[in-house]
C-alpha cells in the first residue's frame, strides 16, 4: 500500500526559489519552468489593457505572477492574472488568501492540460467568478463564468471579438490586441 504526500503551502515556502513555478492543487504539487517569451508578451499586453481601464475605473487591483493564491492549505495557485474587487480586499494579505474575481491563464506548452483540467476544477470549486484561458496558439480566449454547477462551456473569443466581462463594466479588450506581434 502506497503513502500519498499531500503538498501545503508551507511546504512551498521551504522550497528554492529556483525561477520554476511551484502550484499545488489538491495537495499535488505540480512544477513548471519559467515561462517563455510569447508567453510573457501575452500577459504583459493583457495586463497593460487592464491597467489602463482600471486607471480610470478605481473598482480593484489587479495582480500579475508570481503571487500566490492561497483557496486552502492544499489548493495554491498562481495564475498569470488575477483581478480583485474593491469590495473583497480582505482577501489581499501577504498572498491572496480566497478566491480571486477573475483568473487569467495564458496556455503553454508545458500548463495546458493543467490549465483545462485540475485548475478549471480547484477555480471552480473554490468559488472564482470568472476564469479566463488564453490560448496564444490558436489566438482566441475562452472565458468560464460560473454557476450553481461550476464552469459552464465556456464562451470563445477569436481575433474579430471584442472581450468584455460583467465583473467589469465598460472593460473591452480587442482579442487581436493580445496576440499583436506573435
Amino acid at each position: 500500500m502506497a503513502i500519498s504526500t499531500k503538498f501545503t503551502h508551507a511546504d512551498l515556502l521551504v522550497m528554492p526559489d529556483d525561477g520554476k513555478r511551484r502550484e499545488i492543487v489538491d495537495g499535488e504539487l505540480f512544477v513548471t519552468p519559467s515561462p517563455l517569451a510569447g508567453h510573457q508578451l501575452v500577459v504583459s499586453r493583457t495586463a497593460a489593457a487592464f491597467l489602463l481601464f482600471l486607471h480610470d475605473h478605481r473598482i480593484g487591483e489587479l495582480f500579475v505572477a508570481p503571487l500566490d493564491v492561497i483557496l486552502s492549505e492544499y489548493d495554491v495557485l498562481e495564475p498569470d492574472l488575477l483581478f480583485v474587487l474593491n469590495e473583497h480586499r480582505n482577501i489581499m494579505r501577504d498572498w491572496i488568501r480566497g478566491a480571486p474575481d477573475l483568473v487569467i491563464e495564458v496556455l503553454s506548452p508545458s500548463t495546458g492540460s493543467r490549465d483545462r483540467g485540475p485548475k478549471l476544477k480547484a477555480y471552480a470549486r473554490f468559488g472564482v467568478p470568472e476564469y479566463w484561458i488564453v490560448d496564444p496558439d490558436n489566438r482566441a480566449v475562452e472565458v468560464y463564468r460560473l454557476a450553481q454547477t461550476g464552469y459552464p462551456e465556456p464562451r470563445r473569443f477569436l481575433e474579430p471579438d471584442i472581450l468584455a466581462s460583467p465583473l467589469l463594466p465598460a472593460f473591452a479588450l480587442a482579442v487581436r490586441d493580445i496576440f499583436k506581434s506573435l
